[in-house]
């Protein structure tokens, strides 16, 4: 992994870009926060995301709030919430609070935020909860898009209120453990402890390549809790890494493995995508949308300060790159076609309006002629 050159450089905190009640917590929880905690927190409010350019359909995009906190020994902890088992929709399982975007929702922090009030109880008051960052965008299922908006709990005087129809419960891990593949806790928390914590699993992708889905253990499997797995752990591997600016101890994704950027582009230009339909029902150009996707992605390849972790996929090359640029070129050969075969259409009635007009013309000579022929007789004739 590359040293970040701009770390040996001074800077000024990021903390100091809070507002003073904001401050003045954040302040409070020094004494306990350890210094890894904090350079992660500063980490992580100078996280810029790089598609903020990128418009996606609001019928097929969502958020997630990532909140968290500081634990009694100074450590980040993540706030995980056990689904409902009434939902119709990855009942039981771990996730984050959050869900579609509303038609009020202004930003991805806006849906992020209502979301997690409406689950949890978490109050959205961004003094007290201030926003850390808002990542780049996941797809899940090869449709929805989602954009994780990381907050960090500084009152630790906030009460949750579960919405019961949506969550069971609420635990926390800490960010750390998303980082590596031994256990966090004691391995007498699960019920077997042969178990390993952390697994992987890999799947086709439509696209060309496999996708490597990870899996962790909570610890409270004993009580029903499910592992936290598929998007929410792809997430939280990735906040970790960009907040603690090191790679986990295992292979996030295989070296065939495309980004997150190259499956949202690749969704944007299969035709039957459910992400494409709601582009064109919302007039979203999703050819240049990929475009710009993929765009943004070559220059993040070439970013000096990128960690070596988040190249995976940057060696992805066929099919699906491939298929991506024959995407784009045959969507390009239709409307070329279209156009074309417009111009054509356009041709050939104005050469019928040219026939038309040339007839008309021809027989208003006729005409002519004809009125011509008989004023000359009516002359000789009155001559006569």
């Amino acid at each position: 992994m590359p040293a970040d050159k701009s770390a040996s450089a001074p800077r000024q905190s990021c903390v100091l870009t809070f507002s003073k009640p904001t401050a003045e917590l954040f302040e409070a929880a020094l004494p306990t926060l350890k210094e890894e905690s904090k350079q992660c927190i500063e980490n992580l409010l100078s996280y810029r995301a790089r598609c903020t350019q990128v418009k996606f359909p609001r019928r097929q995009s969502a958020a997630v709030l990532v909140p968290l906190f500081i634990g009694r020994a100074g450590d980040l902890y993540v706030l995980l919430s056990r689904r409902s088992a009434s939902l119709r929709q990855y009942a039981g399982d771990t996730a984050l609070p959050g869900g579609k975007v509303d038609p009020q929702d202004s930003s991805a922090e806006d849906t992020a935020r209502r979301e997690a009030f409406e689950e949890i109880g978490l109050i959205p008051d961004r003094e007290r909860v201030p926003l850390l960052c808002v990542m780049e965008p996941f797809i899940a299922g090869n449709k929805m898009v989602v954009t994780p908006v990381v907050v960090l709990i500084l009152d630790n005087t906030m009460q949750p209120s579960l919405n019961q129809s949506e969550v069971t419960s609420i635990f926390s891990q800490p960010l750390a453990s998303f980082l590596t593949s031994s256990f966090p806790f004691h391995p007498y928390r699960v019920p077997d402890p042969s178990v390993p914590y952390h697994t992987t699993i890999e799947c086709e992708w439509s696209g060309g390549g496999r996708i490597r889905m990870h899996r962790f253990l909570t610890g409270r499997e004993a009580d029903g809790v499910k592992p936290v797995s598929g998007l929410t752990a792809s997430i939280l591997i990735y906040i970790a890494v960009w907040g603690y600016r090191r790679a986990p101890d295992f292979e996030f994704q295989p070296p065939n493995a495309p980004t997150q950027a190259q499956q949202i582009a690749c969704a944007l230009l299969t035709p039957s995508s459910p992400l494409r339909l709601a582009c064109v029902r919302e007039g979203i150009d999703t050819n240049m949308m990929a475009t710009l996707i993929l765009h943004t992605l070559q220059e993040l390849n070439s970013w000096p300060g990128m960690i070596e972790w988040d190249k995976s996929g940057q060696d992805w090359r066929l099919p699906t790159e491939g298929l991506i640029s024959q995407r784009i070129n045959v969507t390009k050969q239709e409307k070329h076609d279209n156009t074309d075969e417009h111009k054509d259409m356009h041709k050939e009635r104005q050469e019928r309006r040219w026939e038309v007009w040339d007839g008309a013309k021809s027989g208003e000579s006729e005409d002519a002629g004809q009125r011509s022929g008989q004023n000359k007789r009516k002359d000789g004739d009155a001559k006569l």
